[in-house]
C-alpha cells in the first residue's frame, strides 16, 4: 500500500514534481488515502502525548529538585545571597533542557534546532547585551560579596535592605516598605555604600545656638545625654562634641557618637527631641535667619 507520507516528502521538488504527486494523491481510493493518512496522523499524535507527559513529570521533577536543593543549601548554610542565584540559575538551566527534550519527542532534528541556537545567538546575544552584562554583574557580586542577603545598602541612588539576589537583578526593600529591583549590571559597576559591613555607624548631630550662649555648656549638655544612653559606644571613639561654625544668624555645634547599626535611627531621632525640649530649659536659644533693616528719614 502506498502510504501518504511518501508524497509529502516534496523537499527540493520542482513545482512540477509537486503538482505530479498531488495529482497522484487526489487519485487515490477513498480506503487507501484515509490508512495513509491514519498511518501519519497516529505516530504523530502518540508523540504530541508523550511529550506532554514528559512535560508534566519533567516540570514536577524540576519544581522537587528545587526543593531539594533548596533544603540541602539550608542544612550546609550556605550564604542566602547564593541560595536564590543557583536556584533561579539551575531552573532556567532545566527548563531549558526539557524543552529540547521534548522537541526532540515531536520528531524536530535537535542537531538542526541546535545549529539554528547558535546562529541566531549571536543576533540575541548582541540584543540582549544588557542582560548578559547584568548576568556577569551577579556573578561578580556573588564572588567578591559587596553585600549579602539582609544588609542594608545604599546604591543607584536608593536605600534599601537586601531582599533577593538574583540572576540579573538585585531587589532592595525601601525603609517605607518599597520594592526596588536594582541590575546587576551597574550595581556591580558602580559605588555601594554598605551600612551593615561594620556593624557600627557615626551619628551626628549639629545644633544651631544663638551668639551670646555659652558654648562650653552647650558642647557638655550634649555629651550628658549621650552619656546617659547604653546605646552609645565608646569604641571606635568616645563621643564628641565641639563648635564647628560660626553661621551668619547661629554659632553651630556639631556632636558625634558611635552606636550599632540598628540602633542608628532610633538614637537619632530621640537625641534630636531631647535636644529640642532641653536647651531651651536650660537658658539656650535656637536662632532662625532674621533681617535687621534700618529706615533713614532725611530731613
Amino acid at each position: 500500500m502506498l502510504l501518504l507520507t511518501n508524497y509529502l516528502q516534496v523537499d527540493s521538488l520542482s513545482t512540477d514534481q509537486i503538482a505530479e504527486k498531488l495529482s497522484t494523491i487526489s487519485s487515490m481510493p477513498a480506503n487507501e488515502l484515509l490508512a495513509s493518512i491514519w498511518a501519519l496522523v497516529v505516530p504523530f499524535a502518540m508523540n504530541v502525548l508523550l511529550a506532554v507527559v514528559i512535560y508534566v513529570a519533567g516540570a514536577w521533577l524540576i519544581k522537587k529538585a528545587k526543593r531539594l536543593t533548596r533544603l540541602v543549601m539550608e542544612k550546609k548554610e550556605i550564604d542566602p545571597s547564593l541560595r536564590s542565584f543557583l536556584l533561579s540559575f539551575i531552573s532556567i538551566s532545566l527548563n531549558i533542557l526539557l524543552v529540547i527534550i521534548i522537541i526532540g519527542i515531536l520528531g524536530i532534528n535537535t542537531t538542526s534546532f541546535a545549529a539554528l541556537l547558535a546562529a541566531g545567538g549571536v543576533a540575541i546575544g548582541m540584543a540582549m547585551s544588557g542582560t548578559l552584562q547584568n548576568f556577569a554583574g551577579g556573578v561578580m557580586i556573588l564572588l567578591f560579596k559587596p553585600f549579602k542577603v539582609g544588609e542594608f545598602i545604599e546604591a543607584q541612588g536608593y536605600m534599601g535592605t537586601v531582599k533577593e539576589i538574583k540572576i540579573t537583578s538585585t531587589y532592595l526593600t525601601t525603609p517605607d516598605n518599597r520594592l526596588i529591583i536594582v541590575p546587576n549590571g551597574p550595581l556591580s559597576n558602580g559605588i555601594i555604600n554598605n551600612f551593615s559591613q561594620t556593624g557600627f555607624r557615626r551619628v551626628e548631630w549639629k545644633i544651631s545656638l544663638a551668639y551670646g550662649d555659652d558654648v562650653s555648656s552647650a558642647k557638655q549638655l550634649i555629651l550628658d545625654m549621650l552619656a546617659k544612653d547604653e546605646r552609645v559606644l565608646d569604641n571606635p571613639a568616645a563621643p564628641f562634641a565641639a563648635l564647628d561654625q560660626m553661621a551668619d544668624s547661629s554659632i553651630v555645634i556639631v556632636a558625634r557618637c558611635w552606636v550599632k547599626t540598628e540602633d542608628f535611627w532610633d538614637l537619632y531621632f530621640e537625641i534630636n527631641e531631647a535636644i529640642y525640649s532641653t536647651y531651651p530649659k536650660k537658658g539656650f536659644n535656637f536662632p532662625f535667619p532674621q533681617l535687621d533693616v534700618f529706615v533713614k528719614k532725611e530731613s
